[in-house]
């Protein structure tokens, strides 16, 4: 049967017209870091699920939705124009996708329902005090009792653990042969007696981060996802989902038209059209078709997907691409706000406060959004590392 891509898109705009509040929008709409307010996108989440629309890229058999890629394109066009709070990645298109891949009938059965409700909030415990990107050297260590693992170390740059159930973690369970081969992949609950979360705020001031302890934290042997000592092989399946998994065009284009429509803005008094700077037009432009371009290299990644195909490569291509131009649309942002950009009004920021704010609402938006996203280049595996995969995979260096 033939989709009607019009009308689709029309089955969307009343759905979100229907069930998006005032609350759910203001969270959208002033949105400056990278994960979204997470009362409203849990409240958002709830909602989707409950239409059935919880998980465009999961399986149908699993909950998802059986869209094509040009259905996802849509939904996910339509959502940030109706300033829908965003999806918790962590939890949707990072450890459910990994699930469904190595998880066991039992972790699929128990813990996707949960996903989709929103019930279970998802962090990664990945990096490590002193090994970032280079995940082969973790230190925390796993060692069996019985049915269960006693797990001792620490994770840091740990995102939204504050806020979350449950945590998807690599530790290690052998010294043995190449650091590699020692790794295992353990799910853990994060209200377990051991655990510790200290803040760390970011540029912004803004608590995303956190130091989680673990100290002798107990874990059921049935929470290790995949083999003993085969993390690794579930670690990089799930990178591939982090670092390509997700459109992120739909988002850089709506910035930069957000930018435009700013600059046009009758109400922004005081601030020079940069519009009139031919130097600023042409990177603007530049800025345009580079956005194209990902955009056809993340259609591909969202056709292999949808052929139950992992993105592979391709994933470390849109992630150096995509982040590297979301940089540059921030600093153009902040260059159009002109004094604008100087105001800090953190509070205004937030969903449902009454502080009045200085100067019009997008402009308040451009330095958050810049400083926020210095990280977008570092988090998930650096531009070098991705650099270093890609000549490693395609170019055999």
């Amino acid at each position: 049967m033939e989709i009607d891509y019009c009308e689709f898109r029309a089955e969307v705009r009343a759905f979100l017209n229907a069930h998006l509040t005032d609350a759910m929008r203001a969270a959208g709409r002033l949105q400056t870091y990278a994960f979204p307010h997470m009362e409203q996108a849990l409240e958002w989440q709830s909602v989707r699920h409950a239409h059935g629309w919880g998980a465009p890229t999961w399986p149908e058999e699993y909950g998802g939705t059986g869209w094509d890629s040009k259905q996802k394109e849509i939904f996910r066009e339509e959502s940030l124009l109706a300033n829908a709070p965003g999806e918790h990645q962590q939890s949707l298109n990072m450890c459910g996708p990994c699930l469904i891949g190595y998880g066991s009938k039992a972790q699929k059965d128990f813990y996707l329902p949960r996903i989709l409700s929103a019930e279970h909030v998802w962090c990664q415990g990945y990096s490590e005090p002193g090994s970032g990107s280079d995940l082969a050297s973790l230190r925390t260590a796993a060692i069996k009792d019985g049915k269960h693992y006693i797990v001792t170390g620490a994770k840091i740059w740990t995102s939204n653990a504050q806020d979350a159930t449950h945590m998807f973690c690599l530790v290690r369970t052998s010294t043995e042969g190449r650091p590699q081969q020692g790794i295992t992949f353990l799910l853990l609950e994060m209200n377990s007696p051991g655990i510790r979360v200290e803040p760390i705020l970011n540029l912004n001031g803004v608590h995303e981060q956190n130091h989680v302890y673990l100290d002798e934290v107990r874990v059921p042997q049935s929470n290790r996802v995949g083999e003993e000592n085969d993390g690794w092989r579930v670690a990089k399946y799930l990178l591939e989902f982090e670092r390509g998994g997700t459109n992120i065009t739909p988002m850089l284009r709506r910035n930069l038209e957000l930018i435009s429509g700013a600059i046009n803005d009758d109400t922004s008094k005081g601030v020079v059209n940069q519009f009139d700077d031919p130097g600023f037009r042409e990177r603007f432009a530049a800025n345009e078709i580079a956005m194209m371009a990902a955009d056809a290299t993340e259609q591909r990644i969202s056709h292999a997907l949808g052929q139950g195909e992992s993105p592979g490569v391709l994933s470390s291509f849109t992630r150096v691409m995509t982040r590297e131009l979301l940089q540059e649309i921030d600093a153009l942002f902040v260059e159009a706000a002109g004094p604008y950009a100087l105001v800090r009004q953190r509070e205004a920021l937030r969903p449902g406060n009454n502080e009045e704010m200085i100067g019009p609402e997008h402009w308040l938006l451009a330095t958050p959004r810049y400083f926020d996203q210095r990280a977008a280049t570092v988090a998930g595996g650096t531009s070098e590392v991705q650099r270093n995969i890609i000549a490693k995979t395609v170019l055999g260096l």
